[in-house]
């Protein structure tokens, strides 16, 4: 018995894929996730999702779709988390690659559908910008998850789409999600999110990192991203809706105008005249800046103090958590950096870890108030 979960936006979504997976059907059997290669700059240097071209050890899972196993190696600067991911989950990953458009992702679908005969087909985003209609001032990046619900909502099989933590990638807010939002089908739970707990110690997706705090019952304010959005961490946060796959493409103009895209390009056109911009142009133009830029030395010292001033700053805005990519990214360190920083305050105040959250407390771990 095989389940087929399509990964919307690649990245976290895939891991959330196995917290559904656990939740929804158990470990009877084991899923094969579609996903992306497209992770962000902190893992790979290289703006855009990667094609099968750009790894070494893939293997045939069907005519059109590779495996990912654990021995699969990006080629050299491109980087990927897929690889350690299949070596950790217990899931078979399975690539998408949108170099063809939604008219190649739908061919790679329907594949793997006649290849696997899966029992389900689920589509899923964490967050819920696959329900964007493309005008929203909030939307960051729409892209990857349109694709997708294009070559979903054209491949001739039955897929039931999936929003988990609505809001939670700070893109669209759960108010204005909530009157598009189905059944809700399940709550996440502690247990749900152990089975990736380890993952989410390195993995930097921040929606799904904040996902499985609030299935652990973490609430607050989370702020995420480089740009500082705050992420209310609500009772809704670790629910999983069902949303109505033809409705959501009826809401999603970007994903309509995909559909016929026979190239990763023509899909980036569409999205500057529909959105407004290309997700991939922000990765280009931020991966132009890093270049440029020197990243900060890590001296732990003065990482203290930046971070006590940062936590005082959030603290004035009612913040109470915020991711360790967040925190990467406001002292000015680098990807290679990000796990230093990690270790560093978890041996020093571990009581502030809302796995896998760092949570803003009324004192900050240079207050001269406290002991280290």
């Amino acid at each position: 018995m095989t389940r087929l979960i399509v990964a919307a936006g690649g990245g976290g979504d895939a891991v959330a894929a196995a917290m559904l997976h656990a939740a929804l059907y158990g470990g009877a059997d084991r899923a094969v996730i579609l996903t992306y290669a497209w992770d962000r700059l902190l893992i790979d240097p290289l703006p855009g999702p990667r094609g099968a071209e750009d790894f070494t050890g893939l293997e045939p899972l069907s005519p059109a779709v590779p495996k990912v196993p654990a021995e699969a190696r990006p080629i050299p600067p491109a980087g990927s988390s897929l690889p350690r991911l299949a070596a950790e989950l217990p899931h078979i990953l399975a690539l998408i690659d949108p170099n063809n458009g939604a008219e190649g992702i739908t061919h790679q679908l329907e594949n793997l559908i006649t290849h696997l005969q899966p029992t389900s087909i689920d589509l899923l985003d964490v967050g819920g910008d696959v329900l964007a209609r493309g005008d929203e001032p909030t939307l960051k990046s729409p892209l990857a998850d349109a694709l997708t619900l294009a070559a979903c909502a054209q491949a001739n099989a039955s897929v039931r789409l999936l929003v988990a933590g609505p809001g939670l990638d700070g893109e669209l807010p759960y108010e204005d999600l909530r009157g598009t939002l189905g059944p809700r089908i399940h709550t996440f739970t502690a247990e749900d999110a152990e089975l990736v707990g380890p993952v989410l110690e390195w993995h930097p997706s921040e929606a799904t990192g904040m996902l499985a705090a609030t299935a652990k019952g973490v609430r607050g304010t989370c702020e995420i991203r480089d740009a500082g959005l705050p992420v209310p961490l609500t009772d809704e946060s670790p629910t999983v809706h069902e949303v109505d796959l033809d409705e959501a493409l009826g809401r999603n103009e970007l994903s309509r105008a995909l559909m016929s895209t026979t190239t990763l390009a023509e899909a980036e056109t569409l999205s500057r005249e529909i959105c407004g911009f290309s997700e991939i142009d922000y990765e280009r133009n931020k991966a132009l800046r890093l270049k440029e830029q020197q990243p900060a030395t890590f001296d732990p010292e003065s990482v203290r103090l930046q971070l006590t001033q940062f936590e005082a700053e959030v603290r004035s805005r009612g913040v109470t958590h915020t991711t360790f990519r967040h925190l990467t990214e406001v002292l000015n360190l680098d990807g290679s950096q990000r796990d230093e920083l990690r270790q560093m305050l978890l041996n020093s105040h571990p009581e502030q870890y809302a796995a896998p959250l760092w949570s803003i407390t009324a004192a900050g771990p240079h207050d001269p108030s406290r002991t280290r």
